[in-house]
């Protein structure tokens, strides 16, 4: 697929395939088409060019709610809840709305989300109030309170502590033993790799290299452009 901006082009025929159940990683530097991909990916902007397919089925045309209902949810690395709103009440709307559920079983959607993401003692807390990382938590847990199968991550370690990242990595890493695939972009590599199978590097708005996290952080042209290591003056060292 391919998406421009009037003149721009930010991604450029890029053809790639996320299997059901594992975590890409997605690393590059600024200006790669990173988050324009993912935005392609929900539904939040229109692929210029080419086809998007979702468990099978063409979704290219689909609009970003549709593909809400249908399994696809997002989180963004800066938080925006209802300030304030309850964290309970701001799952609850994600269950309703993005997930399509009534009654009981949206709030079970939504007490199901705040138990896995730890949030659950927080439940009557104004949203507004919580900490950063819980404000990361609550983005995680309104996404996941859509029922998804497939979870696209915006840098969402973006502005925490080295202490508080393993923290959000567990929370990741237990989205995934649920049973949900995981699209994640992010600058913080360490928190990346602790989660991906796999591994891929934008530039460009094409890929760069592609393998796993090791491969394609050993990969010359990745150090050279993302890294800004000189693989000659690596070797001479």
């Amino acid at each position: 697929m391919s998406k421009k901006f009037g003149t721009l082009s930010v991604l450029s025929g890029l053809d790639m395939r996320v299997e059901a159940g594992e975590a890409l990683g997605i690393i590059g530097p600024n200006g790669a088409g990173k988050s324009t991909l993912l935005a392609v990916m929900s539904g939040a902007e229109r692929a210029t060019e080419g086809q998007i397919f979702f468990a099978g089925d063409d979704i290219t045309n689909r609009r970003a709610e549709w593909r809400a209902r249908h399994g696809i949810a997002v989180s963004y690395q800066i938080p925006r809840p209802f300030a304030g709103m309850s964290v309970f009440e701001n799952v609850l709307v994600s269950a309703t709305f993005g997930g399509g559920g009534r009654g009981q079983a949206a709030q079970r959607q939504a007490v199901e989300a705040l138990v896995m993401t730890g949030l659950a003692d927080s439940a009557n807390v104004a949203a507004g109030s919580l900490r950063l990382l819980d404000r990361k938590r609550l983005e995680v847990a309104r996404a996941l309170a859509a029922n998804p199968r497939l979870l696209l991550l915006d840098e969402i370690a973006g502005g925490l502590t080295e202490a508080e990242v393993p923290e959000l990595v567990e929370l990741v890493q237990q989205v995934l033993d649920a049973g949900v695939t995981v699209v994640w972009i992010e600058h913080v590599v360490h928190a990346l790799t602790a989660v991906a199978t796999r591994m891929m590097c934008l530039t460009y708005g094409e890929i760069l290299a592609e393998g796993t996290p090791a491969e394609v952080l050993d990969d010359p042209k990745v150090k050279a452009v993302y890294l800004g290591i000189d693989p000659e003056e690596e070797d001479a060292a």
